[in-house]
């Protein structure tokens, strides 16, 4: 474990050099946490050549140096001293400083760039997630851990998909659930969805109650250590139409298309493409959702994305999703997706909740 942590950093250190950065201000709380060990927040990491510097206040400072590795933690008097003052402590003179531009407000920066100014700052993006990408063996048991939460959260609650259950009513079941068997809270709010309800792809549970041959669409997940799973779920309550069958058999069939490629070295946009073929040779392309997945980690979503803009090759240790959807507005859709990790010769399906589409009712 100490190891990781001590080996992130110097790749870090190291990717500075590169980039001509004599210092990065890390602000993303996953990414601070992916460096130092630190699972709280109201912190700022400062990477320099010459150490590692975690910023927080005496609301944290214990826990900080308990679980921090590598790190010198300083508690900050936020009476006293601002956050910019603070990292200038740490900076020689005339630094190349690098921040992490996505994980920190406006007026946050300007007040803090206001006390650089004898720094060169130049702002940052996907440093840290850059690293992130290829997971250790002991990240992927995380994302294993919690995606057996998941599924068997999902196994228990089944039993509650009845007629007259509300949405809300599920997506706490399936939540308690998932919390009782050791879930660290959610990867992301519930997604649970019936009937026509369904052609929104990221709606919130409601009060609306479930029927006969209703579509049912659940996105979930959980979380261990940090780490998330992501899986999604869809279901008809007794017996599916045509339309309903042919529409989840066109995403069952888009996501086995791109399964089939995984491997390392397989361009992302090629399982893009071959899955929106299957979509569209089904006749339901025009309403399939933009992007055919994402990678997990720390974060819900992070690199690599799978759109058709991406051009990242696989590479062993990424932790992926594959999720095709379809989503007809006033009738409803079908969102199947599963966390996947690619080896060097091919993947292993890391969520494992079955797929049947029809539910008794």
């Amino acid at each position: 474990m100490k190891n990781q942590f001590t080996s992130r950093q110097q790749l870090l250190k190291q990717a500075l050099k590169k980039n001509g950065l004599t210092a990065l201000l890390v602000l993303g709380h996953e990414n601070i946490r992916y460096l130092s060990g630190f699972s709280g927040n109201a912190a700022y990491a400062l990477i320099t050549a010459e150490e590692s510097v975690l910023i927080t206040d005496y609301r944290y400072f214990g826990r900080a140096q308990e679980e921090s590795i590598g790190f010198e933690v300083v508690s900050r008097d936020r009476d006293s001293e601002t956050l910019g003052q603070c990292i200038n402590r740490f900076l020689t003179t005339n630094s190349q400083l690098g921040f992490d531009a996505a994980f920190i407000d406006v007026a946050l920066w300007q007040q803090v760039a206001s006390e650089l100014t004898s720094h060169t700052v130049t702002q940052v993006t996907g440093m840290v997630e850059r690293l992130r990408m290829v997971k250790n063996d002991w990240e992927v048991e995380q994302i294993k851990a919690a995606a057996a939460i998941a599924d068997e959260a999902l196994r228990q609650t089944l039993p509650y998909f009845k007629e007259g259950v509300t949405e809300r009513d599920l997506a706490l079941e399936l939540e308690f659930r998932m919390q009782k068997l050791g879930s660290e809270g959610m990867s992301f709010a519930t997604i649970l969805m019936f009937g026509e309800r369904c052609a929104l792809p990221h709606g919130s549970p409601s009060e609306r109650t479930l029927s006969k041959g209703d579509f049912i669409t659940l996105d979930f997940g959980a979380v261990v250590n940090g780490y998330r799973s992501d899986m999604t779920r869809s279901y008809v309550l007794g017996k599916a139409s045509k339309k309903q069958s042919a529409i989840y058999q066109s995403v069952s069939n888009a996501q086995q298309a791109a399964i089939n490629l995984l491997k390392a070295g397989v361009d992302c946009l090629d399982l893009q493409n071959i899955s929106q073929k299957v979509l569209d040779d089904s006749g339901f392309g025009k309403w399939a959702g933009q992007g055919l997945g994402h990678g997990v980690g720390l974060f819900l979503h992070e690199l690599p994305f799978i759109n058709k803009n991406c051009r990242h090759v696989l590479e062993a240790g990424n932790v992926i999703t594959i999720e095709p959807g379809i989503y007809i507005p006033n009738f409803g859709g079908v969102r199947i997706e599963d966390d996947i990790l690619i080896t060097q010769n091919g993947y292993e399906v890391l969520t494992q909740a079955p797929k049947p589409f029809e539910l008794e009712g």
